[in-house]
């Protein structure tokens, strides 16, 4: 990349410190400088909208999730200036250049959308993009879910959780079960997700006896995005040859040397012919073009809402952050931004 500088800057949030627990706004600083002038095939992208997801908590402690301006994470921009002759000036692409105003990228970073007329592009971030695709990979090629089959699933008000819903309905998936962080979603959850049942694992009444009177015939399929007792009491219900789809470990991103203690049942999986199988989205890329395709009719139609928290701001984008991790959200957490 040139050197030379244009007449824009751009502004990005980066790292600042590991946190302790919790992140908060002093563990992130925000940045700014000239953006360089293009080098051939070198491609300027404005940012309209971002996500943030859990696994970033995990990256913080990690480190190493730096990237283009800003941090790594899915974002959604309008190309603005363009020195690769295939990629036109305002196309609007995804690309993983994230946490920042603008972008810097070649065209093997990006994708460039056509979205269709009645879906939101926001979509692209949530049950359209990696949430979804996520969603539908544990369900559909993970836990192979059949119709009239039941399913729990945990952390279900946010981004996967609402994704794996929606689409286990569409699916024909039997009762659906879902946990939360309070009875006000829990209460969301059955009213305006589909849920036949919600949990609110804050409650007194602990986890696994409120599952158990949730589904007291058994569930045959569980979506794990949290791990520990979530996992221990999914096991303790699961029936015969049930299976498990784990993508997520909410449970231990904020004291990553301290995770929970391995689920007390975890032999019943051997009694039961039980099958547990972690997967990450991005080894099922190639299940993309098959998911849209099921997928965004549903969308247009109707029949499948998508489910998001918007943040409006830049500079919100701790906040948001934030708020998701203390689950702050329902459906997917998307930061958008001025376009100018």
């Amino acid at each position: 990349m040139s050197t030379a500088s244009t007449a824009l800057n751009y502004r990005a949030i980066r790292q600042a410190r590991r946190p302790q627990g919790r992140p908060t706004a002093a563990d992130f600083e925000i940045v700014s400088s000239p953006i360089p002038t293009l080098a051939p095939g070198e491609i300027l992208v404005r940012n309209l909208a971002q996500s943030v997801d859990p696994y970033m908590r995990e990256a913080m402690h990690w480190g190493g999730w730096e990237k283009g301006f800003g941090l790594e994470g899915r974002a959604l921009g309008r190309v603005v200036a363009s020195k690769d002759p295939v990629i036109a000036e305002g196309s609007i692409v995804f690309h993983r250049h994230s946490w920042a105003t603008h972008a810097v990228v070649a065209k093997a970073d990006i994708r460039v959308l056509t979205v269709p007329e009645g879906v939101p592009l926001t979509a692209y971030l949530g049950i359209l993009g990696g949430t979804g695709l996520t969603a539908y990979v544990g369900l559909k090629r993970v836990a192979e879910l059949q119709p009239g089959e039941d399913l729990f699933i945990s952390a279900a008000g946010g981004g996967v959780g609402t994704a794996a819903a929606r689409i286990a309905r569409v699916m024909g998936a039997g009762r659906l079960i879902g946990s939360t962080g309070s009875s006000t979603k829990a209460k969301h959850l059955m009213e305006h997700i589909g849920f036949d049942a919600a949990i609110d694992y804050h409650a007194a009444t602990p986890l696994a006896d409120q599952l158990r009177a949730a589904a007291p015939d058994g569930i045959d399929v569980y979506f794990d995005n949290v791990g520990g007792t979530h996992l221990e009491a999914a096991i303790s219900i699961l029936r015969h040859s049930g299976r498990i789809a784990w993508c997520g470990a909410v449970a231990q991103y904020d004291d990553l040397e301290n995770p929970p203690a391995a689920p007390a049942n975890l032999y019943d999986i051997v009694g039961k012919a039980l099958r547990l199988e972690g997967f990450l989205v991005r080894d099922h890329l190639d299940a993309r073009e098959e998911f849209e395709s099921f997928l965004i009719p549903h969308i247009i139609s109707g029949a499948v809402p998508v489910d998001e928290t918007i943040v409006h701001g830049f500079g919100n984008t701790v906040d948001a952050f934030v708020a998701m991790l203390g689950g702050g959200n329902v459906g997917k957490m998307v930061v958008t931004f001025e376009e100018s």
